[in-house]
């Protein structure tokens, strides 16, 4: 078979296996450009064979990938192995050559957090916007959007979406359709639906989006909502006029910062797991390693041994 008549059954059966992870287990948009691009890579590397690799052709890949980080090497091994699954229980593979893969060991970073105090300083400037005898609407804008990132920890891609009627009257929470069409109640502050109220007054009625893109309110229309792009400019400015390094702040991290300082004020961690949308509470958990001060002080505190001291 010439090499260009094996590149294409490839790439059938790669638009295959990403049909069904989007029909059949809802995966993200991102995870699946992601494979995407992996297991075309992979396919260029074996000139179209990947679909007919045998373990011991993968040394190949592995070799190719001897560059990456591990976090890297990890995500291709994973697309690799659903990929060689499907075609194992589409009956187009009688064997899985999976085993040969690699499983490096990652180390989780620990995330970007904001301490309270720059925290402060990000809302005492856009306190010193609004203060202004006619702030502009744009002003009001920005209040919504960090109230919500840092008073609800939302995901940037979930916070530009939001339909503009999902924060209404006095109801205290929003359902989010998160990753993998999961949804979830994420409780929303006073602080934010006050936010969230004044920047209303400036979204045209029939927006479809709570934060309509600069080109769709300027045609009087809402149906496109503005970037993730731009949400993290919008951040990144904010940081630079409050005298923070604008590098060290970014929609994420504002994310980050919410679930640190309330686990920080006592929050359980499966509520805070349930609020972030996280499907694994290991990845909750990465949070109570970030201020080991606070656990050294919380057991000393609370622990029935706390107020007892050792004797002979």
């Amino acid at each position: 078979m010439p090499d260009s008549a094996k590149q294409c059954a490839d790439a059938g059966l790669i638009e295959r296996f990403l049909e069904m992870l989007a029909a059949e287990r809802g995966v993200a948009r991102n995870t699946l450009l992601a494979y995407r691009s992996d297991l075309e890579a992979a396919s260029d590397m074996l000139a179209g064979q990947l679909a007919l690799i045998t373990k011991d052709k993968i040394a190949i890949l592995i070799a190719g990938w001897s560059h990456l980080a591990n976090s890297s090497v990890a995500r291709k091994a994973a697309a690799l192995r659903g990929f060689f699954a499907f075609l194992e229980e589409e009956g187009m593979r009688s064997d899985n050559p999976s085993s040969a893969l690699p499983r490096p060991i990652q180390i989780r970073a620990l995330p970007k957090v904001l301490d309270t105090g720059e925290v402060e300083a990000l809302f005492a400037t856009i306190e010193g916007r609004l203060a202004k005898v006619k702030p502009a609407p744009l002003d009001y804008r920005l209040s919504a959007l960090v109230e919500l990132l840092y008073g609800s920890g939302l995901r940037a891609s979930e916070l530009v979406a939001l339909p503009r009627t999902s924060i209404v009257g006095d109801r205290p929470y929003i359902i989010l359709s998160g990753k993998g069409g999961k949804e979830r109640l994420v409780p929303i502050s006073d602080r934010a639906r006050h936010a969230v109220g004044a920047w209303h007054a400036f979204v045209p009625r029939d927006s479809k989006y709570l934060f309509p893109s600069r080109a769709a309110r300027a045609s009087g229309k809402g149906d496109v909502h503005i970037s993730r792009i731009r949400l993290f400019q919008i951040i990144r400015e904010l940081a630079a006029e409050s005298g923070i390094d604008p590098a060290k702040v970014s929609p994420h991290v504002l994310r980050h910062a919410f679930a640190t300082h309330l686990l920080a004020g006592g929050a359980n961690l499966r509520a805070l797991q349930a609020m972030l949308g996280h499907a694994d509470i290991a990845t909750t958990q990465i949070y109570t390693h970030v201020d080991s001060s606070k656990l050294v002080e919380l057991v000393n505190q609370r622990h029935p041994l706390a107020k007892h001291s050792l004797s002979r």
